[in-house]
């Protein structure tokens, strides 16, 4: 930086809740880039970047009832017990193949 022609400090605008989603909205259906949708509104793509993001995280979850989860335990201890009896397959069959074999040459 120069210091006889310093840079002016950038000021952080705010901008309120529902600008942001009516950027985001006119970013998800118009079909344009963003950044010429930003040069229009006037603010960085950056920006709207970053709100069409937040939206996204921000979008509440449904909640699932007592009997679909439930049902989603069941299913999950189900697939754990298969996992388990493929890893003690495993293991058995390392075991077998590590043992040596009392019919190869010992050189």
């Amino acid at each position: 930086m120069n210091e006889s022609n310093p840079q002016p400090k950038r000021v952080k605008r705010k901008y309120d809740e529902e600008f942001r989603r009516n950027a985001v909205a006119l970013a998800q259906t118009s079909g344009r880039p963003l950044a010429q949708i930003a040069t229009e509104l006037g603010i960085s793509h950056w920006n709207l970047r970053d709100w069409i993001k937040g939206k996204h995280r921000k979008a509440p979850v449904a909640g699932a009832s007592a009997q679909e989860m439930q049902r989603e335990m069941a299913r999950l201890r189900q697939h754990n017990q298969k996992l388990e009896a493929r890893c003690e397959i495993l293991k058995k069959a390392l075991g077998i193949l590590a043992e040596p074999s009392p019919n190869a040459s010992r050189e």
